[in-house]
């Protein structure tokens, strides 16, 4: 078929993006909930390059292109969007507030923007408010060391979800990882504060991380997290994201 041909149903520019080798694991990525960032050189160029032509592209299936004022990518489906979508539970989205703290903390610098699953954990305890945490494992506002060892298996859980949308990279040694720009989706909240780090500090501990929206969960959720499957049985509660939170 001539170019000529295929400009009758597709503009050259888009076919060129579609035609490109990276595009099928770009697409299907994107479709899985993944949002790339700049860590992501290849696809990201791509995305960078074809931003208009890919989001006229997914407009065709009800959802749409998002670059964040960070320049990560991720896709956000409408409610009658041809991709499928689903929502995060209050741990996950707690561990992704935690660590959009932790990408604004002098902390990052200090360790060349390394951090352990270990870290992690333990500054979820400090921040967050451990009767709510504590809830999440036990339905009680108090638990024991068991119930904590229950508490840090779900936050390695959380860790993987996040890991698979693209919001930690692994690096070295299991249980290390970077925290990518891609963390600000739990953090849009915060962009036009003056001090970005107490301000998120400040939905962290004022519970506002944690707040559930059970009645609203089938309704405009966001196709964050595509293996919905995997989630334990015992959490009820989900979150979703809405816009750009």
């Amino acid at each position: 078929m001539s170019l000529t041909n295929i400009e009758e149903f597709m503009p050259e520019k888009l076919a060129k993006a579609i035609a490109n080798p990276l595009f099928p694991e770009l697409d299907s990525l994107l479709r899985s909930g993944r949002h790339v960032a700049s860590e992501d050189l290849d696809n990201h160029a791509l995305l960078c390059e074809f931003e208009h032509e890919l989001g006229l592209f997914y407009q065709r299936y009800n959802a749409e292109l998002v670059k964040a004022p960070e320049a990560f990518f991720y896709l956000r489906p409408r409610s009658t969007s041809f991709i499928a979508r689903s929502v995060l539970a209050e741990i996950d989205m707690l561990v992704g507030k935690v660590l959009c703290f932790l990408y604004l903390s002098p902390e990052r610098l200090a360790h060349e923007g390394i951090f352990t699953n270990q870290e992690l954990f333990d500054e979820l305890l400090v921040l967050a408010d451990e009767q709510k945490l504590m809830k999440l494992v036990t339905n009680r506002a108090s638990g024991s060391d068991l119930d904590k060892e229950k508490l840090f298996d779900k936050v390695r859980t959380s860790l993987r979800r996040l890991k698979r949308l693209g919001m930690i990279i692994p690096v070295g040694e299991q249980g290390k990882f970077r925290i990518s720009e891609a963390v600000f989706r739990f953090g849009a909240d915060v962009r036009t504060s003056d001090d970005m780090k107490e301000a998120q500090l400040r939905l962290i501990r004022d519970g506002e991380a944690v707040v559930v929206h059970q009645e609203e969960a089938s309704q405009s959720s966001l196709d964050l997290d595509a293996d919905s499957n995997e989630k334990p049985a015992e959490e009820q509660h989900e979150l979703e994201l809405e816009g750009d939170l």
